[in-house]
């Protein structure tokens, strides 16, 4: 699924209008039709902000608002300043032994 769509699907489940939406954010209309239909030039893309508030105000798991929308959480990126070669193992490990790694952290 894309970010566009998420944030369609979330604010249509919440019975808001795209104008109620960015009331609640304080943007435009017109960059919540942007968002939603992938209408965003380089610049105008989310800041890790305003997701954090597209999150809040929708009831949604910021993380995943993140990674949809192709951006590491800050608190991500410092840890992996603080642990290179942890992510670094991580990211040569395959699917198989990734997907139990992932099983024992969240047991």
């Amino acid at each position: 699924m894309q970010f566009s769509d998420k944030v369609r699907e979330l604010r249509v489940s919440r019975h808001l209008t795209q104008q109620q939406l960015a009331e609640q954010m304080g943007v435009s209309a017109s960059y919540i039709c942007k968002v939603e239909n992938d209408g965003l030039q380089f610049g105008d893309y989310p800041s890790e902000t305003f997701i954090q508030r597209l999150a809040a105000t929708l009831n949604a798991d910021e993380y995943d608002l993140m990674m949809l929308a192709d951006k590491v959480p800050e608190s991500i990126r410092i840890r992996i300043r603080e642990r290179p070669s942890l992510f670094k193992a991580i990211a040569k490990l395959d699917d198989q032994s990734l997907d139990r790694l992932t099983l024992q952290l969240t047991d």
